[in-house]
């Protein structure tokens, strides 16, 4: 297989300049707002994007070194696959959230719920679509066991490091 190059299209501001306490799933994240800062040159892009509620992001885990094919995910005690997981510690560091859209002011997207890093790398974005991106038929594999977890166990800690 060939390399891959990606090149950011922006960058996330968060208020979060440390992993301690930064939610690490966006429902865990109401009320917490942040922004992006698209390079210019894709402002046209966003045509048409203020119609939709939701932004799926697509972004670098930018502070992350290395990368484990087992690990011990903060919503259980046992290890599983990386795939299995949303860990960032990845081959390829990739992360992706759904966030609430706010507004758009030339090449600002102003975001809420956002659980990432600040200065994070943003690679794309891709509106949510409530019809096609919710599923019914959904299995959640070892999260199954334990529903109910409450959010404010979505809250990081220094396996995140």
């Amino acid at each position: 297989m060939e390399n891959i190059t990606i090149s950011p299209i922006g960058i996330i501001r968060t208020p979060f300049k440390d992993v301690k306490g930064m939610p690490v799933q966006p429902m865990a994240a109401d009320g917490v707002k942040g922004y992006i800062e698209l390079k210019p040159e894709y402002c046209k892009g966003l045509k048409d994007i203020e119609g939709f509620s939701h932004l799926t992001l697509v972004y670098r885990f930018h502070k992350i070194e290395g990368y484990s094919l087992e690990v011990t995910p903060f919503m259980d005690i046992v290890p599983h696959g990386i795939f299995a997981t949303r860990s960032p510690k990845r081959p390829n560091a990739i992360g992706i959230s759904t966030v609430r859209l706010i507004e758009v002011k030339d090449n600002r997207i102003y975001i809420e719920q956002v659980d990432m890093l600040d200065e994070t790398p943003l690679i794309d974005i891709k509106p949510f679509y409530p019809r096609y991106d919710n599923r019914t038929d959904t299995r959640a594999g070892w999260l199954e066991k334990n529903p109910d977890l409450p959010m404010e166990k979505l809250v990081s800690d220094e396996r995140f490091k």
